[in-house]
């Protein structure tokens, strides 16, 4: 071999379509069609934005045709930035697809039938309470499959906590015990969920499916033959009532949203913010994603890997069962037969685009809480859009972010992993 082979360094070549480059083209791509074919199809009429919850008061005016083109410019632009730098991916991800949205708004809202008002305080509040059974879902999510075990039972939790929650609140007419009773049929599923997985070691996804398919069955039963036969003694829970921050309250936009809630909108803050700090400055939080991982190291240094992962997904079963107190409790007075509607798919969905990270899973839920808000407002005031259509939003959502937006994304080393000590 000689000097100059032997100094030869080979060096792999760069990825000409990797992931910032792709997204960047579909972006740009979405940018062009708004900028070009919102724009022909808007009108020339002023649209407003009003910070309120109603469509009075302050509000920011730009006429449609306008605003579809120029929204849609701002788009193109950010989606070409991410496939010429490849960096800060989230930031020109939020810009490009947030414009985009306004582009389409600008479009939709000045052919409309109903209005040419979009008032922002209403959308933010509509945001959040779309988004709350998402956050309790996703949080179980998280909590379970940290820890290594996968929690493909969210619907079933979530269906289960909305039908306990009503009945026993119907019964003892206290929203407390009616929150509590949510809490506990999550747990039951959970209990199912974690006898077979982990101590008769079923396939973690077909039990998931199983419990689910369980969950509607036997709700759907009850129902029918205890709480139609008598809807006003089983089946009237008291409402969650709306407690109301001073001050913050009044904050425009946001404050409709964050503080004017019930229980269980600051439950959810809270929540996500106990989590994140248990998970990462705590030490069960460090045992757990220990047995997430590694579950035969963390059980050579002395942690009890079994018993962790029954706590923790009992735990998740508490937490999602909560939110499906949100159906029959905040959004309903009643319970009626698969009133959860996906909704914990969706949830399963958020956890993993958020990354299996409480903070992700809560903007994930507030993305597809978002859609879900934003189809409702459209359809109030007549858009050109058929509301058929419009009710698809939150899970053609759904599918983009985590088809186009997620990427490569690593779940804990052992989560769907059964494990038996001494193996």
């Amino acid at each position: 071999m000689t000097a100059s082979t032997a100094d030869v360094v080979l060096v792999a070549p760069e990825a000409t379509w990797n992931r910032a480059r792709k997204t960047g083209a579909v972006l740009a791509s979405l940018g062009l069609v708004a900028a070009v074919v919102f724009g022909l199809l808007a009108s020339s009429k002023t649209i407003h934005f009003s910070i309120g919850v109603t469509t009075s008061g302050a509000s920011l005016s730009i006429p449609g045709k306008l605003g579809a083109i120029v929204f849609g410019i701002i788009a193109l632009a950010g989606g070409l930035a991410l496939m010429i730098t490849q960096r800060r991916f989230a930031l020109w991800v939020v810009v490009s697809l947030g414009a985009f949205v306004v582009s389409s708004l600008c479009w939709q809202v000045s052919q409309a039938a109903n209005g040419d008002t979009i008032p922002l305080g209403s959308l933010t509040q509509l945001t959040v309470l779309a988004a709350l059974p998402l956050i309790f879902g996703s949080i179980g999510g998280v909590l379970c499959e940290r820890t290594g075990v996968v929690n493909v039972a969210i619907e079933g939790q979530l269906l289960t906590g909305a039908f306990t929650g009503a009945f026993v609140g119907s019964v003892t007419g206290s929203f407390w015990a009616g929150l509590i009773a949510a809490s506990l049929g999550g747990v039951l599923i959970s209990l199912m969920l974690s006898v077979f997985a982990i101590r008769y070691v079923v396939d973690q996804v077909v039990i998931g499916i199983v419990l689910n398919t369980f969950a509607a069955g036997i709700t759907a039963f009850l129902y029918e033959q205890v709480m139609r036969q008598d809807t006003r003694r089983y089946n009237s829970p008291p409402l969650l009532p709306q407690w109301d921050i001073p001050l913050l309250s009044k904050i425009p936009i946001i404050g409709p949203a964050l503080f004017q809630g019930t229980i269980l909108t600051y439950l959810a803050m809270v929540l996500v913010a106990a989590v994140t700090i248990a998970l990462y400055r705590t030490r069960w939080g460090l045992r757990t994603r220990a047995v997430g991982e590694h579950p035969k190291a963390a059980d050579t240094l002395g942690v009890r890997v079994l018993g962790l992962r029954y706590a923790n997904v009992l735990l998740a079963g508490a937490v999602a069962g909560l939110g499906g107190a949100y159906f029959s409790m905040m959004s309903a007075t009643s319970f009626t037969k698969n009133m959860t509607n996906g909704a914990g798919f969706i949830a399963l969905a958020a956890m993993i685009f958020g990354r299996w990270q409480p903070i992700g899973a809560l903007l994930a839920s507030l993305f597809f809480g978002f859609a879900g808000a934003l189809a409702t407002t459209l359809g109030s005031i007549g858009t050109p859009i058929p509301s058929e259509f419009l009710n698809m939003l939150p899970y053609v959502a759904t599918i983009f972010a985590v088809a186009g937006l997620v990427g490569r994304v690593r779940a804990p080393a052992a989560d769907g992993k059964p494990y038996e000590k001494g193996h």
